[in-house]
């Protein structure tokens, strides 16, 4: 069984008897021996068959294992992914060395893995698929060095690199070259992060070392049923915990973008899934040096939002779902949301604003009433570096009431975890903006990209409050003493709360401070965010010279 020795997995074993049964390979498409020299005609006409082998893969009883588990073979994604009949691949006759354990009777081309590129929207992207019709897609040592050279010509390039992942691990047969292959991978994963978009789709079994490239890499798509990841399967699991779960409970498409969070996206199918890795693409440049793809907008740029005005409520308390602002400014309303499923009370999600792409970080008053806790800091402060790495500005649409109190909060390190946010966001030079819609309280509105940490522009609503805390609050610590010294208590807070709010929390207090560059309507937001990332455009920030800051983990 080809899998990684410290996480099995319970995946049904790869179906390598069909492959074992597969008829003997014609003779070698080269003269041996004293056989008469063949003409050139010949051996294209052998090339034509190899290739044409090569492609058909192992048998077709493996081609119908794998669609039976509803999975499509690395090929037909390879098609779905890329536009039609723009795929090259490489090394597509490679085959393995390794000997021993029957392994020398056994060397099929390609060696479980399809390397190469294509053009995804007419644009150059590398790929790697593994091929769970042979060895199961367990990686060994030829298998890894077709995926390091994909990775170092996707770098040289300046293009982004998919893994299509789709095995059992390392090949237990090529012992430890097999696992030297996986730190190959990750070592190019980290050297490439940030220079070039890293995209894994998992589309079956990703265990044990197998799971730690994904982790690495930019997004992760899962397909739910077909899909898993985890470090030690169900069967280890139960060993030591005495736990019984299946392999989707403990590492399944939902699991890991509901609740770990560890991929950003769950589909239903394969085909689902790689349309929308497509659109992904549309939206990211190529390389760190090059500016997102820029398309003509139908959608008219000075489009008024006067339906802002009715759909946020003034009322503080009230809860409103900020998904339908960003479709009011968004080009034709459309946008890609990022981790839509975990740590819903922020969203992230890459759109387009007359044309040019832009990543939106907003607080969500429909979950948590929009309070910043650890797992939404979390999942903002990946999302904000991600854009800065790949010159995608930044807007923030600010609600926040502040971050989330509580014991286990304090205890998980929401203070170590909140300051991944304002780390990412001090330490980006991309262009930023920030609208305050209503409140924005206390460390919150700090970390929520404000004026003081360096956003370029900051807007406002008539209805932003911008404060230290509510009114409430405020009065409550500020005049205790006189409101327990009254003779009415209650009169007595209700004035001194007015009182707190006409000084201090009205609308233009910030911007009479110069902490807001303007007050706006509602209903020109999208126009003045527009004209706004026009002219930042071309903004250039140099940080101090360093090798890397010591950001908080």
């Amino acid at each position: 069984m080809t899998i990684i020795e410290d996480a099995p997995v319970t995946q049904r074993t790869p179906d390598v008897t069909a492959h074992r049964s597969a008829p003997a390979p014609a003779a070698p498409p080269y003269p041996t021996g004293d056989q008469p020299v063949r003409s050139t005609q010949d051996r294209v006409a052998d090339l034509v068959r190899l290739r044409e082998e090569v492609v058909r893969g192992p048998s077709v009883k493996a081609t119908e294992a794998q669609h039976a588990k509803g999975k499509l073979t690395a090929r037909e994604r390879i098609d779905l992914l890329f536009d039609k009949g723009t795929f090259t691949e490489v090394e597509g006759l490679r085959r393995h060395r390794a000997t021993g354990f029957g392994m020398e009777s056994r060397r099929p081309h390609s060696d479980g893995v399809i390397t190469g590129w294509g053009l995804v929207h007419g644009r150059e992207v590398f790929v790697y698929a593994h091929d769970f019709r042979i060895f199961g897609g367990a990686l060994g040592e030829a298998h890894a060095t077709k995926i390091h050279k994909i990775m170092d010509m996707a770098a040289a390039a300046g293009a982004p690199v998919v893994g299509l992942c789709d095995g059992a691990g390392a090949r237990i047969q090529e012992g430890v070259t097999a696992l030297a292959g996986y730190g190959g991978i990750f070592q190019r994963n980290v050297r490439n992060s940030g220079v070039i978009p890293q995209i894994s789709v998992i589309m079956g079994p990703c265990a044990g070392g197998a799971a730690y490239s994904p982790a690495l890499t930019d997004f992760v798509f899962m397909v739910r049923e077909t899909s898993q990841m985890f470090i030690t399967g169900p069967d280890v699991v139960q060993a030591v915990t005495g736990e019984r779960i299946t392999q989707n409970e403990l590492g399944g498409a939902d699991v890991h973008t509901g609740v770990s969070g560890v991929a950003q996206f769950a589909h239903d199918t394969e085909e689902e899934c790689l349309q929308e890795v497509r659109y992904l693409l549309s939206l990211l440049p190529a390389n760190n040096r090059e500016l997102p793809p820029h398309t003509t907008a139908d959608d008219p740029e000075d489009r008024r939002t006067d339906s802002l005005v009715d759909l946020v409520p003034a009322e503080r308390g009230r809860s409103y779902d900020m998904r339908r602002v960003i479709e009011e400014i968004a080009d034709d309303g459309e946008y890609f949301e990022v981790h839509e499923r975990w740590a819903g009370n922020v969203i992230c999600a890459l759109t387009r604003l007359g044309g040019q792409v832009a990543g939106i970080v907003a607080n969500q008053p429909g979950d948590l009433a929009g309070v910043l806790d650890i797992s939404s800091s979390e999942k903002a402060a990946r999302f904000v570096q991600f854009c800065d790495a790949f010159n995608i500005p930044l807007v923030t649409l600010v609600d926040v009431p502040g971050f989330l109190p509580g014991v286990d909060q304090e205890h998980g390190g929401v203070i170590r975890h909140g300051a991944k946010l304002l780390y990412a966001y001090c330490n980006a030079t991309v262009p930023r903006i920030s609208v305050v819609l209503r409140k924005a309280y206390g460390g919150a509105y700090i970390v929520m990209d404000s004026q003081s940490i360096g956003a370029d522009l900051t807007l406002a609503w008539p209805t932003n409050e911008i404060a230290v805390m509510g009114a409430e609050g405020a009065a409550n610590v500020i005049f205790r003493r006189e409101i327990a010294a009254s003779d009415d208590p209650e009169s007595t807070r209700a004035r001194l709360i007015e009182e707190y709010q006409n000084k201090l929390m009205h609308p233009y207090y910030a911007a009479e401070h110069g902490l807001v560059d303007d007050v706006i309507h509602p209903g020109e937001t999208r126009t003045r965010l527009i004209t706004a990332l026009r002219m930042l455009r071309a903004k250039h920030t140099a940080l101090p010279s360093r090798k890397h800051g010591n950001q908080p983990q």
